[in-house]
């Protein structure tokens, strides 16, 4: 099977595998409960190994050069960056007050929306004909802006989960979870654009994001199995996490649909800018709960996908409306096959 045939699997199936991968890994862990005490150093050790194929294949399809076109539309990148890096905080940091009562879920929760946006956003983008430059624009510009973002928040509302948050760690795991795998992905895209050239690169990138994907699988799969037995007793916090996650998301596509409209932008820049104000970097969340805090506080990012997928898709589908409330035309039927992003 083809790399891009795999990709566009692992994507319409991902809330199937990550579900599986949530039961598979509580079930396993709850039995081998003396498995993870003895073999804790090799879990962790694995989590690193994991986490860092998660996030570096992701950065290898971040066209960070696209920051270069920004000044094209300042308005559509100022309202994405306004709706992750404002919005989504405050927004999530109210919503932890009011649903969820462990410290560590609802810090968990608060890094979830401090992260930069979903790089997926992008594949959505491409199937209502949205504008694939802003959407790229804005998730290179999240990527970038979160390096400050991310500590900022954390120090100005962390500290009222009286979750120990300790700035050395947190600024290292951003440096090797972000700005490391964003280097090296970016000196491996240029490689790989002069080695085999626009086309062969376009050919092996659904490559990444199949690697970024699994391996997202598999942490999912080894948050749930080492944290099986306190989350078996507290298995009403998981529950709970259903309403802020789910409230969060539809508030935010209700907000945004409305605002863009209120302030002029097409139904083209309306799409390009919807799911990466809205869709959360999943990946990027556990890996920096893992990295600097507690597995327990990664809950809410591996949660996240069966919401996020569900709400987006959904979107997606209502497309016909979003053309009339925008004023577009209807879609034209398509010659070809729809354009798919090449990033997971």
């Amino acid at each position: 099977m083809q790399p891009k045939r795999i990709q566009a699997h692992l994507k319409s199936r991902m809330l199937w595998y990550v579900a599986a991968a949530i039961v598979l890994g509580w079930v396993l862990g709850y039995v081998n409960g003396p498995f993870i005490k003895q073999h804790q150093p090799t879990l962790k050790t694995m989590v690193t190994i994991i986490v860092f194929l998660m996030i570096y294949p992701m950065m290898v399809n971040v066209r960070l050069e696209a920051l270069a076109k920004a000044a094209r539309n300042l308005k559509g990148l100022g309202l994405t960056l306004g709706y992750n890096f404002v919005w989504a905080p405050l927004f999530g940091f109210a919503l932890s007050k009011v649903f969820l009562n462990n410290p560590d879920v609802g810090f968990g929760f608060l890094l979830v929306m401090v992260v930069p946006c979903s790089s997926m956003s992008l594949g959505y983008t491409g199937l209502v004909e949205g504008d694939l430059e802003l959407a790229t624009v804005a998730i290179a510009a999240s990527f970038v802006t979160a390096v400050a973002a991310i500590p900022f928040w954390l120090g100005v509302l962390g500290g009222s989960f009286h979750v120990p948050i300790p700035m050395g760690v947190v600024m290292n795991a951003i440096f090797v979870v972000l700005i490391l795998p964003m280097f090296l992905g970016y000196l491996t895209r240029l490689g790989l654009m002069r080695w085999l050239g626009e086309k062969g690169f376009r050919r092996i990138a659904p490559i990444f994001p199949v690697i970024t994907l699994v391996s997202m699988f598999a942490i999912v799969f080894l948050i749930f199995f080492m944290k099986a037995a306190v989350l078996a007793q507290k298995w009403s916090l998981v529950a709970l996490l259903l309403i802020p996650e789910s409230l969060f998301i539809l508030v935010t596509l209700t907000l945004v649909t409305w605002l863009d409209r209120r302030l002029g932008l097409s139904y083209e820049e309306h799409m390009g800018l919807v799911f990466a104000s809205t869709g959360k970097n999943n990946g990027t969340a556990i890996a920096l709960a893992t990295t600097a805090f507690t597995s327990l506080a990664a809950i809410p990012a591996a949660m996240l996908p069966i919401f996020q997928i569900v709400f987006l898709v959904s979107y997606v589908k209502f497309e016909p409306w979003v053309r009339r409330y925008f004023g577009a035309p209807p879609a034209a039927i398509a010659e070809s096959e729809p354009v798919l992003a090449e990033r997971g």
